[in-house]
């Protein structure tokens, strides 16, 4: 099996407000949808002390007191690669409206309070996942209750193990005439303990198949009964012992010899092919071949090595395997723009990828993809986990071998499948690949080009 990758650079044009503490503050819930448990009684919500620091420009003191909030996820399950959607909802907080009157009299008006904040991971996955809120709120007068607030974020799953999710620090920031501020950050609930609040919510994530990269070689496609074919191999496990075989369809023939993997997972041997059915020979580890442990076949002709009868002539023809391989037909994408202080989604189409698989074998591929950071004006990034893409992919007629387009959901720097086709007795054939996809600028990210570069990698 042959891998292959290809980069593409991306570019979108894109155009890119806290709040007091006193004590006391508390949030006004939402109105619970129907069917749904009412705040305060649903499972993950926790309390956790909070410490939080008010804007200079409020004159305020430092607060203290308790947070209340919820983390729910989207997938409690997913697989290693999948992209995890995080809810951090806050329902109560120490910080109050801001003291604007000092400057400028007059209450906080609708939609000026935008959260952002951070959910700890921990256990098999650990990090933080960067989660934001929209700009949306009802009037607050000076001092009064801060409306409750919602923040998503997304991250990749890169472990199989459980993931823990913990509420982590959070700031509100009001755009009332003046930009201000609150950071408030959880605090140890006694002198002994350490800062942090408690779990939230927990997932657990599986791994993903490892792929199979094992492949044969042979130094001759056919020969008479007896003949040695000289055998290299590719892609075991170093040290490894391997057979080698002859193979007519998907079942083994007589035809068998003992190898061993070097350092580099190389195999080399010479098969004596003796029966007059092998019509191919593959490679594998264990007790015997299967598509996660053995090559792909290579094709051999057995030819007889006795003179025609009078009259007839013997006609051989060799099927012999190609390659695993990809083209596409660009390397530059454009996204579309985005309103400066707005944000949303950025959409485009990657470069349409063609996938042709010629070694007509057992084993299935898998086309992937992943992203760098978005560098803008001055430096300015945008994380890779922004870009989410929908794929598709389409065989061509006559192909052995359907195609499934990866999951939609984001990209990111770890990586998400693109399209894959399955092992089967006899895969192979071409393929149309595409995918739409959409960068999530953030409000108020600086106007300029952002840049970044995809990966796609076939295996």
């Amino acid at each position: 099996m042959r891998t292959g990758a290809r980069s593409r650079r991306w570019s979108a044009a894109v155009g890119m407000a806290v709040l007091a503490a006193a004590a006391g503050g508390v949030l006004s819930p939402p109105a619970a949808a129907e069917g749904e448990t009412p705040p305060g009684q649903v499972p993950g919500q926790v309390t956790f002390p909070t410490h939080c620091l008010p804007p200079q420009e409020a004159g305020l003191p430092p607060a203290e007191g308790p947070s209340t909030a919820r983390i729910t996820v989207d997938d409690p399950a997913p697989r290693v690669g999948d992209t995890v959607t995080v809810t951090y909802q806050l329902t109560a907080t120490p910080a109050v409206a801001p003291l604007v009157q000092s400057v400028v009299a007059g209450e906080l008006p609708a939609d000026v309070v935008t959260p952002t904040g951070r959910v700890l991971l921990a256990g098999a996955q650990s990090g933080e996942v960067t989660v934001v809120g929209a700009e949306r709120s009802g009037p607050v007068g000076e001092g009064e209750a801060l409306p409750a607030v919602t923040m998503t974020g997304t991250f990749t799953v890169t472990a199989p193990g459980e993931i823990t999710l913990a509420p982590g620090g959070y700031t509100l920031h009001t755009s009332h005439l003046l930009d201000l501020d609150t950071v408030c950050t959880p605090a140890a609930p006694s002198a002994a303990a350490a800062p942090g609040a408690p779990v939230s919510a927990r997932l657990t994530a599986t791994a993903l198949p490892t792929a199979n990269l094992r492949s044969v070689s042979l130094a001759a496609a056919h020969g008479a009964p007896g003949a040695k074919v000289t055998v290299t191999g590719a892609g075991f496990v170093p040290g490894a012992a391997v057979t080698v075989a002859g193979r007519a369809g998907a079942a083994e023939t007589a035809d068998r010899v003992a190898a061993t993997a070097d350092e580099l997972g190389v195999v080399r041997a010479e098969l004596p092919v003796t029966d007059r059915t092998t019509t191919a020979v593959v490679a594998y580890e264990g007790p015997a071949w299967s598509a996660g442990q053995g090559s792909g076949p290579a094709a051999y002709t057995v030819i007889e090595a006795a003179p025609p009868q009078p009259g007839t002539q013997k006609v051989t023809a060799t099927v012999e395997p190609g390659a695993l391989a990809m083209t596409q037909t660009g390397a530059e994408i454009a996204l579309g723009a985005v309103p400066y202080g707005e944000g949303g989604a950025a959409p485009g189409r990657i470069a349409t990828v063609t996938v042709k698989d010629a070694r007509g074998g057992p084993a299935g591929w898998s086309l992937t993809g992943k992203v760098s950071d978005f560098t803008g004006p001055g430096g300015v990034r945008i994380p890779g986990a922004a870009l989410s893409w929908t794929p598709s992919c389409v065989a061509a007629a006559g192909s052995p071998s359907p195609c499934t387009p990866g999951s939609a959901g984001v990209v990111g720097p770890d990586g998400a499948v693109l399209a894959s086709t399955p092992d089967a007795p006899l895969a192979g054939g071409t393929f149309t690949v595409d995918a739409s996809v959409a960068l999530q600028v953030p409000p108020y990210a600086a106007p300029g080009a952002y840049s970044a570069v995809l990966t796609l990698t076939l295996s």
